[in-house]
């Protein structure tokens, strides 16, 4: 033994390991420290007198080869649905109402042990000079080869070795373009009709992929993030509450309505399949497996999710472990300092299960909603049919004909602080209970919005959880719509004092319309922002008045209106130009700033897509120009209807460079045979196409009843040939003076265009329908034979 601690070895046995009561097994460990032992036992077999010697290892040196940094992964390439379901195995017998808790634990546990089966994890190296995904084995043995003849002729100088190693250095050189080729081709057929997958797609075959920022001291970082995500919610309310301490008992206790939803409807095998094929596959480090191989093998796994599902919507109860949030800080922009925590974003993950369950009880929800017609009509956020699109048509109509008629409007554009995170549990369970929730529907939304909690990761570190106790989680599929429901008074509160309002989520935007000698406005609009501004503490949100824009639409806004409104005693200035909804809006309406803004972006981006021309196939090149260049024109582009020549010319270069691309045809070709060659519509008749079928949208319900109550029915107070036309009513000259109003203004604009459709295509039975003949006779009409 003195022999052996010379050595720096340290003997771990202390106890006997024979039946005699000797010490015959030892066990030897370098005091290094790198290695230690946890875990030990000595225990007595059958079949020997010798004991049974077991220990884990516990070592803090990389084993593996190289100096990279490790990390645990399972092979995607084992990862099976079939073999993934065989291990599986059966869902095991449970007792009626096991709680929801346990089938979610037994979910995860077998679950996890079926992965492991299949591919159990394993440590790798990373490099960091990986290979480019293109690099295949065979251009591997090509490489050597050609490197080989290199060498050759460079030691022999023989002619006939040159030309050889030239020959092959060619035929290597096809090789790389042709696998660049193949690989690229796959990666962008891969996302076709995808615009989401294909912006990634792109990026990463553009532009270089980047490189996470590592630090020194990834725990302590993350509790830092971790501070600073509870801190600054926890200010926000101790602001609130220490400037408005009484709460009015309205605010809190909603009026009195009768229960008209107390349960939910359970759910069928066949529902919960196609709920799963729609829940995109987000996996969190929370899943037992990915969420690609559950959607794969959702077939099988449907009797575990019916019974879960069903378990929950019957106890009223939301699964405790699906509650946890994983929060990744995210950079607000890449020219921000990385060193500031405030420039950076909490992005949250949840676990797919619950993700599952929420869209479940989503659905029931919408229609509960559908059916009583609660949610406020000037609300566009994540609702069917409505968008930023339809919400600033609607704005911009209305700023349009308010300036034909000679007013002066005011468009406020508020911004709250953190308004998903501090939202109180107590009034918006009021306001649940109050639209007529009760029974364990009720319950159920309440155990989703209590006992939460999230945790900040980096890399493999990770910091404690802590509690929320305000707010709705971010990322859920519930949150947006619960939202809603929470900000549904405050519309009525702008609307109470003659202030126009369109709400997008927790994006408020206020107007208010006067004479340009009125001596009222000044003090209406202050007021209408006072009672906003107390509506807003009274529910726990809060107004940031430094970022608040105003813009004031005048035929002449150089003359001023002589003031300038007030929120929370802060002047806000009166900006030229405003960004609303991703638009920039000007005190004209010109839309020239925003035309300028796209156009630029969309030649950012055709520069990088002329990078990808030579590789992949000519239709799947189109998809990437549909995807990153000609969705930035559309966005929108019913604002672009009517735009003067000299505007709309910018948008219509961006489309001939994109058709000249994709054709490669010469500078001086014509733009109207490259896009009847595409067939693309061009860019007017794009905006064009896109009022047509809001107008369709609206007459049909499919719309938002605000674009609805804009166009009304022509009805001849007799019979004429008109009757049973389809026509709409187009306001009378009077009511259009102004050409932006005339040829730009929704409400005027789309009846007109409405009326020159053919009938049979204005009484289209579908939407599907309306969209390809509208497309069809637009093309006819834009190439006429």
């Amino acid at each position: 033994m003195a022999a052996m601690t010379t050595m720096g070895l340290s003997q771990i046995i202390a106890g006997p390991t024979h039946q005699a009561g000797h010490t015959l097994n030892l066990v030897f460990v370098a005091d290094s420290g790198m290695i230690r032992v946890e875990e030990q036992n000595t225990l007595p077999v059958s079949w020997s007198d010798h004991y049974l010697v077991s220990f884990r290892l516990s070592a803090t040196l990389n084993l593996r080869r190289g100096e990279g940094q490790i990390k645990i992964v399972r092979p995607r390439r084992l990862m099976d649905p079939e073999g993934f379901l065989r291990n599986l195995g059966v869902l095991p017998a449970m007792e009626p109402g096991d709680p929801v808790d346990v089938l979610v634990d037994l979910y995860n546990r077998e679950v996890t042990r079926a992965i492991d089966t299949i591919a159990p994890e394993h440590p790798i190296t990373l490099r960091h000079d990986k290979p480019s995904p293109w690099f295949s084995g065979e251009l591997a043995v090509l490489k050597h080869t050609r490197r080989g003849l290199e060498r050759t002729w460079r030691s022999s100088r023989d002619v006939s070795d040159r030309a050889r190693a030239t020959a092959f250095l060619r035929a290597y050189t096809v090789a790389i373009r042709a696998a660049k080729e193949s690989y690229m081709t796959t990666r962008i057929a891969s996302a076709a009709n995808r615009s989401s997958e294909l912006f990634r797609v792109v990026g990463e075959l553009l532009q270089p992929p980047v490189v996470e920022e590592t630090f020194d001291d990834p725990a302590t970082r993350c509790r830092d993030f971790a501070h600073h995500f509870a801190d600054k919610v926890a200010q926000i309310r101790l602001e609130l509450d220490s400037n408005f301490t009484t709460v009015p008992g309205e605010v809190i206790e909603a009026s009195a309505c009768p229960i008209l939803w107390d349960s939910f409807r359970l759910v069928l095998p066949e529902t919960v399949v196609e709920v799963l094929g729609a829940v995109r596959a987000t996996t969190s480090v929370l899943d037992p497996c990915p969420s690609w191989l559950i959607k794969s093998a959702r077939e099988g796994l449907v009797d575990w999710f019916v019974l879960i599902i069903n378990a929950s919507l019957e106890q009223g109860f939301f699964p405790s472990y699906l509650k946890q949030a994983v929060v990744r800080p995210l950079l607000k922009k890449v020219s921000l300092d990385s060193t500031v925590l405030n420039n950076f974003r909490a992005i949250s993950n949840l676990p797919f299960l619950g993700k599952v369950l929420e869209r479940v009880v989503a659905s029931q929800l919408q229609g509960f909603l559908d059916d009583i017609n609660y949610l406020d009509q000037s609300q566009s956020g994540f609702r069917a049919g409505h968008g930023t699109e339809t919400a600033l048509v609607a704005l911009v109509d209305d700023l349009r004909r308010e300036l034909d008629g000679g007013s002066v409007t005011l468009l406020v554009l508020l911004d709250i602080s953190a308004a998903f995170d501090t939202i109180d549990h107590g009034i918006l369970l009021g306001r649940l209970s109050g639209m007529g929730l009760g029974g364990t529907v009720l319950s159920w939304l309440r155990s989703f919005l209590e006992g939460r909690s999230q945790m900040v990761k980096l890399g493999d570190a990770c910091s404690d959880p802590w509690p929320l106790s305000c707010g709705v989680p971010q990322g859920s599929i519930l949150s947006p719509m619960i939202f809603n429901i929470y900000m549904k008074p405050l519309g009525e509160v702008i609307r109470s004092f003659g202030v126009g309002c369109h709400l997008y989520a927790d994006d408020a935007q206020l107007y208010y319309s006067f004479p340009p000698n009125s001596k009222e406005a000044s003090r209406v609009l202050d007021e209408c922002l006072a009672a906003v501004s107390i509506w807003m503490r009274r529910n726990k949100l809060k107004i940031n008045p430094d970022k608040t824009e105003v813009l004031l639409v005048d035929r002449n806004p150089d003359r001023g209106i002589g003031w300038q409104p007030v929120l929370d005693g802060v002047t806000l200035p009166l900006k030229p130009q405003v960004r609303s909804l991703g638009v920039l809006l000007d005190s004209s309406l010109t839309l020239e700033a925003q035309a300028l803004a796209v156009s630029g972006r969309a030649f950012a981006q055709l520069r990088l897509v002329r990078q990808l021309r030579p590789y992949p196939a000519k239709a799947d090149l189109a998809g990437v120009v549909h995807a990153l260049v000609t969705s930035r024109l559309d966005y929108c582009n019913a604002l672009y209807v009517g735009l003067p020549l000299k505007t709309a010319r910018k948008f219509q270069l961006v489309q001939r460079s994109a058709a000249r691309m994709l054709t490669g045809a010469p500078y001086r070709e014509r733009s109207t045979l490259l896009f009847k060659e595409l067939h693309w519509l061009p860019f007017t008749f794009r905006a064009q196409f896109k009022v047509q079928v809001l107008t369709y949208k609206a007459l049909n319900g499919l719309g938002p009843s605000y674009l609805r109550d804009r166009i009304s029915a022509y009805e001849p107070t007799r019979s004429l040939r008109s009757s049973g036309e389809a026509l709409l009513v187009i306001p009378p000259a009077s009511q259009a003076r102004l050409v932006g109003t005339r040829d730009r203004a929704f409400s005027v604009v789309a009846p007109r265009l409405w009326n020159t459709l053919p009938k049979d295509l204005r009484q289209a039975p579908t939407l599907a329908v309306f969209r390809k003949n509208l497309k069809t006779w637009l093309f006819q009409c834009a190439f006429p034979d």
